[in-house]
């Protein structure tokens, strides 16, 4: 067993580790990078998942809103990122009718905002979205930097309505004050929930928190399609990193840490800066301390279409999946199947949410599939938290929880989806699910914790002592030596690489 010595040892081969080996190999220390998969990437990977069928899907993660420039003209980075036109479509459960939010054309969503009989709403609409837009232009300029106060964001907000309001009160009271609309309530409301299990109105704001990572990419908090797939992201970080001279080794899981000395099946090596990019909860069981409870509270489900849906509205398919497509999420029923999954028991209907990354990106198909009409679909579900499974055959879990995405979908379509979905050669649909126990059987995610950790302000209070540059740059852990450089750091989440950014500039103390 070698005990090589390194600069800094990263734990975890995820986009966040490979973006602080890219950064401290170009400021040229010597790096090792250890991955317990037999790939790099995490959850950040395209994969064909349906035999026999050319689609490479962003099989986990799948959009990008966080990932700052800096990064990518740091790195060097070769990804293109796609802007959608449209922002959402969200059928009003029970009717023929839908509300279609269109970023390309005014009158347009005016006129289906009426259509679903939410037209007083419209204003007060555009004036929260204003409201939002003031907060994020104000936050994503301190990403890369280090965490700002709270008094530093109430002095760059400038507004200290909006700082009360989307910063210290709960986000349900926040929507049911600017519009009235039970559909247009749960469009805002989705952005507060998105691997968050909780009710628009907890007093620990932890919606709150999820909503602002949701709108403040970029400054405009739009959700970009990586062209090539999630994949290409990741193959570029892993590029970067490769070229900056990070030793990169897969099939590595590491065993033990002790006074900088790492020890995982087969090698051992020696840094005075250990980087860990994986979830701080596994952190705590290689240390041999006790981890807290991290709860996921989400289902992905990919499809492979024959061709997209038609809608009862008459709503162009390639429009109404050209953005967000939003079903059974009402505010009335995010609310019900919060209540109903804090009890124990599956929502019916489960809320979710789907993007078509074919409309925007058809790369990712065969030419063969192109020229057939086929398009993917990714299905988010929403309020299916981890402990729907204790104690249950995952498989069982795993086909009932399919069945009732399934369900809710074409509860909301002219035919049931069914009807479009490609099968593979042997005749088996192409549709895969992943549990929160898949994510984290497969990739180390406690609870199938999409996040690592619960989400944090990506700010420090005003009382907090930031004395270390690991507590400067929110990547501070319990255990000397060690930062954590992954999503679960105080600014993680997301496709971003702010977890391996920061814990990269804390360890070249800037």
């Amino acid at each position: 067993m070698t005990n090589d010595r390194y600069d800094a040892i990263i734990v975890g081969g995820g986009h966040n580790g490979l973006t602080a080996a890219a950064y401290l190999g170009r400021a040229g220390k010597r790096v090792l990078l250890l991955e317990a998969q037999d790939y790099l990437g995490g959850a950040s990977v395209s994969q064909r998942p349906f035999n026999g069928r050319d689609a490479r899907l962003s099989r986990y993660s799948y959009l990008v809103s966080l990932l700052p420039q800096q990064i990518i003209d740091d790195l060097g980075l070769r990804i293109t990122l796609r802007r959608r036109r449209f922002s959402s479509y969200t059928p009003l459960p029970g009717t023929d009718r839908g509300l279609l939010i269109d970023h390309g054309d005014a009158d347009a969503t005016t006129a289906s905002f009426a259509a679903v009989g939410a037209e007083d709403d419209i204003d007060g609409w555009r004036s929260f979205y204003d409201r939002v837009s003031t907060l994020g232009r104000a936050l994503w300029p301190t990403v890369t930097g280090p965490l700002p106060s709270r008094s530093d964001v109430r002095r760059l907000v400038a507004d200290d309505s909006i700082v009360t309001d989307f910063l210290e009160r709960p986000l349900g009271e926040v929507i049911e004050r600017s519009v009235q609309d039970d559909l247009v309530r749960g469009v805002i409301l989705t952005d507060g929930l998105i691997g968050t299990f909780a009710s628009a109105y907890e007093p620990d704001l932890r919606q709150n928190i999820c909503f602002l990572y949701h709108v403040m990419g970029g400054g405009t908090g739009d959700w970009d399609v990586p062209v090539g797939g999630m994949g290409t992201v990741s193959g570029e970080l892993e590029r970067a990193a490769r070229e900056a001279g990070a030793d990169l080794r897969t099939g590595a899981r590491v065993e033990s840490i002790s006074g900088g000395t790492v020890t995982w099946d087969g090698g051992q090596a020696h840094a005075d800066t250990v980087l860990w990019a994986a979830a701080p909860a596994v952190l705590d069981q290689v240390m041999g301390s006790e981890p807290p409870l991290v709860e996921g509270a989400q289902v992905k489900v990919n499809l492979l279409l024959e061709r997209l849906p038609q809608l009862r509205d008459g709503v162009d398919p390639k429009a109404a999946f050209g953005g967000t497509f939003h079903i059974n999420e009402s505010f009335a029923q995010l609310e019900s199947a919060y209540a109903a999954a804090s009890s124990g028991r599956t929502p019916s209907p489960v809320p979710a949410e789907i993007y078509c990354h074919s409309l925007t990106d058809p790369s990712i198909l065969s030419p063969e599939l192109q020229e057939s009409g086929a398009q993917t679909l990714t299905i988010f579900a929403l309020h299916t938290p981890h402990r729907l499974l204790a104690d249950r055959n995952p498989d069982v879990v795993r086909a009932e929880f399919e069945r009732r995405v399934l369900d809710s979908l074409s509860s909301v379509l002219a035919e049931p989806i069914e009807e479009v979905l490609m099968r593979e050669p042997d005749g088996r649909l192409c549709v895969e699910a992943k549990t929160t126990g898949d994510l984290q059987d497969s990739l180390g995610m406690p609870g199938g914790n999409i996040f690592h950790a619960p989400l944090t302000w990506p700010f420090a209070e005003d009382d907090e002592d930031l004395g270390t540059s690991a507590a400067r740059w929110g990547v501070t852990s319990p255990y000397d030596g060690v930062l954590i450089a992954g999503a679960g750091s105080r600014r993680g989440g997301g496709v971003s690489g702010l977890g391996g950014y920061h814990a990269a500039m804390a360890t070249l103390g800037r």
